[in-house]
Order: C-alpha cells, then sequence, then structure tokens
C-alpha cells in the first residue's frame, strides 16, 4: 500500500495551494487526489469561456439544490469546478477580499488568529497585484490580480450615474474602503485565466515528493480507532487505499467536504443514521451553517447596439477573436463582472451589505447565460453577508450520489430587506441622466414592480445562488463547529479541513480570495503543528 505524509483530497482552489506550499519540504511526501481531470481544455485559459465552461460536465460537477417553497420549489444550479484548479477553472475569476470586520467576526466567535490583522499577510503573500504592493496590498506572490481592462462606453456611464445617484467611486475595493464603485479587479495573467493550478501547482509538479492523481474519486476516510490514517478512492471501477503518516486534508470544497465526512460516518448521528451510515464520530456541525450568496439580475433593453449580445455574433465575434490572439485585448478577456458596486442600503450601517455586477450584456437565464440577440445591460444585485442558513447533507451510502444541497435562501427578513432596497438602489442609478442615451427600457424586473411583496416575489422566482457555498464545517468553538482555529477536526487525530467550509460566517465578497488566504495560513499551521509533534 503507498503512504505519503500528507494526503490532499481535492486538486482544487486551496488543495493547489497545500500541495505547493507542503511540497516545498523535499522530506515532505504529498499526494493529490482529485476526482476530476487535468486542467486542460480549449476555454479554460480564455476568460470569455466561462460561459462554456458552466454548463460543461466535464469541468463542472452540475449540483443543483432540492425544491425549497422560499424559491416557489424550483431547483437552482450550483456549479462547482471540477478538475486540478477546481472552480478557478470555471469561475468569473474576480478577486474580492471582503471587509476586514468580516475576519474579525470570525476571531470574536472563537477562531483566535483569525483577525483581519491575522490574514493580512496571507493576503499580502498570496498576490501579485500589477498596480503595485503597499501597506494592504501585495506583490511577487503566485496569484497575478490585475483591474479588467476593458472600458466599453456603457460600463463608463453606469459607473458615473453611480456617482450621479450620489454613490462615490473607488478604483480599489480591495483597499482602505470596499465602498463605491469602479472596475473589478480579476485573477487574469496577460489577458489568460490564472487559475490555482496555475499559480501553484504547475510550479510544483516537477517536484519528486508530489504526486497529482486525477480521475480519483475519495470514497471514503480510513479510521484506525479515532485516528485519519488514509482514503479510499476509485479510479474508474477499480479501488485503491492509500495511508497518510501525517494528515488527511480535506480540501474538496463545502459541497463534497461534509459530505465525504458523511460517508465516513462523521457527523450528525440522525442525518447519518437516516443515509444507512454507522456513527464513527458524532460531530452535528457537519453538514450545517451552509450559506450562500444569492443573486437576482436586473436587465434593461439598450437602445445603441454596443453590448455584447450584438459583439458576440457574427463578424464581431471573428473580429474578437482575432484581437484576442493577436493581442489578448478586447471582449474575449472578459468574465462574470465588469464594473462593481459596493453600497449601503441604510444609512446607519458602517460598512456596505450589498454588492452589483455590472455588464454590457443580458440574458434571460443566468444557469445558462446564453445572451439576447438584441442590446442589453445586466446588473447582478447581491446582499453581502446573508443571514439564513441552509444544509448541505448525505442521500444515502452510496458516494457517486450528489448530497441534498438546501440553501434556505431569504428565510431571515434582513436578508430579503438588503436585497429589496438593493434592486431599487441598482433601477435609481440606472434612471440617472448617465444612462440616459442607452436605457431603453426595464425588462426585468419591470417598471411595475414597485412594492416591498414585488421585489420580493421577483427575488424568489428569479434569484439564483453565485456559487458561493461556505460554512458546512464551520470553524470555532460553540458546540456546532467542525474544526477549530487550526482547521483540526474536533475530536479526531489525523484530519484537518482547509477549504470554504471552514469559514463561520460569509465574506463581503466573493469567496475565491479567502479561500486562498485560507490555505495559504492553513499550509502554515499545518507545518508548524508537524515541527511540534517532530
Amino acid at each position: 500500500m503507498d503512504s505519503f505524509d500528507y494526503v490532499i483530497v481535492g486538486g482544487g482552489t486551496a488543495g493547489c495551494v497545500l500541495a505547493n506550499r507542503l511540497s516545498a519540504s523535499p522530506q515532505t511526501r504529498v499526494l493529490v487526489l482529485e476526482a476530476g481531470g487535468p486542467d486542460s481544455g480549449f476555454w479554460i485559459p480564455i476568460p470569455a469561456g466561462f460561459s462554456k465552461l458552466l454548463t460543461n460536465a466535464k469541468y463542472n460537477w452540475r449540483f443543483q439544490t432540492e425544491p425549497e417553497e422560499n424559491v416557489h420549489n424550483r431547483t437552482i444550479v450550483v456549479p462547482r469546478g471540477k478538475g486540478l484548479g477546481g472552480s478557478t477553472l470555471i469561475n468569473g475569476m474576480i478577486f474580492v477580499r471582503g471587509q476586514p470586520q468580516d475576519y474579525d467576526t470570525w476571531a470574536q466567535l472563537g477562531a483566535t488568529g483569525w483577525s483581519f490583522e491575522d490574514v493580512l499577510p496571507y493576503f499580502k503573500k498570496l498576490e501579485n497585484f500589477e498596480d503595485g504592493a503597499s501597506d494592504l496590498r501585495g506583490q511577487g506572490g503566485p496569484v497575478n490580480v490585475v483591474r479588467v481592462s476593458e472600458r466599453p462606453e456603457l460600463s463608463e456611464a453606469f459607473i458615473a450615474a453611480a456617482q450621479q445617484a450620489g454613490l462615490p467611486a473607488n478604483p480599489d475595493y480591495n483597499g482602505a474602503s470596499q465602498e463605491g464603485f469602479g472596475y473589478y479587479q480579476v485573477n487574469q495573467r496577460k489577458g489568460r485565466r490564472w487559475s490555482a493550478a496555475d499559480a501553484y501547482l504547475r510550479p510544483a509538479m516537477s517536484r519528486p515528493n508530489l504526486t497529482v492523481q486525477t480521475n480519483a474519486h475519495v470514497t471514503r476516510i480510513d479510521f484506525e480507532g479515532r485516528r485519519a490514517v488514509g482514503v479510499t478512492y476509485k479510479i474508474g471501477n477499480e479501488e485503491r487505499t492509500v495511508r497518510a503518516r501525517a494528515e488527511v486534508i480535506l480540501t474538496a470544497g463545502a459541497v463534497q467536504t461534509p459530505h465525504l465526512l458523511e460517508l465516513s460516518g462523521v457527523g450528525q448521528p440522525e442525518v447519518l443514521a437516516a443515509a444507512g451510515i454507522p456513527v464513527r464520530h458524532a460531530l452535528p456541525g457537519v453538514g450545517n451553517n451552509y450559506i450562500d450568496h444569492f443573486a437576482t439580475r436586473m436587465n434593461w433593453r439598450v437602445k445603441k447596439p454596443i453590448t455584447l449580445n450584438e459583439k458576440t455574433r457574427g463578424w464581431r465575434l471573428g473580429m474578437a477573436v482575432a484581437q484576442y490572439y493577436l493581442t489578448r485585448k478586447g471582449i474575449l478577456t472578459l468574465g462574470t463582472g465588469l464594473a462593481h458596486g459596493f453600497v449601503k442600503t441604510r444609512p446607519e450601517l458602517e460598512t456596505p451589505d450589498v454588492q452589483y455586477f455590472f455588464v454590457h450584456a443580458s440574458y434571460a437565464n443566468a444557469g445558462e447565460r446564453k445572451l439576447d440577440r438584441l442590446p442589453g445591460m445586466t446588473i447582478g444585485v447581491t446582499q453581502l453577508r446573508p443571514e439564513s442558513r441552509g444544509t448541505i447533507h448525505i442521500k444515502n451510502p452510496d458516494p457517486l450520489t450528489p448530497p441534498a444541497i438546501r440553501p434556505n435562501f431569504l428565510a431571515v427578513r434582513t436578508d430579503q430587506e438588503a436585497l429589496i432596497e438593493g434592486m431599487r438602489i441598482a433601477r435609481h442609478i440606472i434612471e440617472q441622466p448617465a444612462m440616459d442615451p442607452y436605457r431603453a427600457y426595464e425588462m426585468s424586473p419591470g417598471v411595475e414592480v414597485n412594492t416591498d411583496e414585488e421585489w420580493l416575489d421577483f427575488a424568489r422566482r428569479n434569484g439564483q445562488t453565485i456559487y458561493h457555498a461556505i460554512g458546512t464545517c464551520s470553524m470555532g468553538r460553540g458546540p456546532m463547529a467542525v474544526v477549530d482555529e487550526r482547521l483540526r477536526v474536533r475530536g479526531l487525530d489525523g484530519l484537518r479541513v482547509v477549504d470554504a467550509s471552514i469559514m463561520p460566517t460569509m465574506v463581503s465578497a466573493n469567496t475565491m480570495a479567502a479561500v486562498l488566504m485560507i490555505a495559504e495560513k492553513g499550509a502554515d499551521l499545518i507545518k508548524a503543528d508537524a515541527r511540534v509533534a517532530a
């Protein structure tokens, strides 16, 4: 039987970071097991290719929520990256850290060592911000961060309209303040997607002490007593087992990490019993505290043919492709967000509670993103720190059966009010004079929607996740905490979780940057504990 010092389950965002940092010591043998394939594919390096990857089962697990009354019994797609690089292969590449208060809240909830002061050095360590280093920004790290280079006239008008509405401009939401409007920062390098595999895994692949196995679906964690000693996985129909001399590290993400724990008998006894799984270790928090960002998309028809709807068809698309391959510039460098906005929906708030994603394009279905044929523009509206909590739990003992995902969106009145007011403010921005030359009419939800009840019904019928699943193996010290502040699974030895599932509360941001930080800090915790054990 093969054995390694560390067995990393999941070659996604966090797994790539850990593979690099832990294998930096030549004496340490590291194995990465990834259920998907290698990070090769025509659309992966092209930023605009994300729309093709969102519906591609080769690179996307394509999970779905269970029908819930809160959203009129709809099922909602929950994309998760499949392959080396994980969700950084298919996401919109948006790089947002969040607010300092997010991490200070973690520390106050019992996650000692995770305040903003504690984590800022890791944010600076991981990034190469092309605009330069500062007290708050890093340069020279593996993760390339650039501002969106495109400046179409419609996004310029949107930012001007926000200022006409009394909202500030902000060139760096990852700097001293998040509030305001400007252009998104993205993980790209020379016009190409810069995934976690590009940043961390590929530079380490030549190390003889690092082994990366793709198409390896881990089916359970193996224990001796209360200690994790390895994992069992399948490649096709062949079952294999590997030993971990030091630790098994779960980096499978907020959907699959709790699922694997439950498959292995670690979790809430009632859930395990219902699924026919014997209880190895009772840990009631596993799969609970599921949080995600819920967003509505507001669309307007545009008067002029200056949007992506028509620029991505026919001869115009041909010109865009030629421009991209000659210069690495143009509309093919665009991901999910072009211009940003961070706003406070109530004047008494200290920091923004709603985020906007503006793009000069429109589509009927956010899950498919098939662009309209006529010119349009869209504002995605999301509440930054939702209070509604859901669950992700095992359905049956078959490891290939996806878990039941129940987000419980909009269950809390605070979430409803923030989203309603956020949409009203978005409409107010588009009504400003700067948008007059471009705004034809509001398509969705439409000007007939005005009351709180109408706005909320629109959100329930049309809102989608924006793919920021967190919290299902929460870090802290309470009875529902799954991992401690060093990311060790409570009550067990040799088992750690290092991914988005450990976040106790939502960060005011797209979650990729926070996951990279968690993995960087997690690597240091693992190495420090190894030195103590030695």
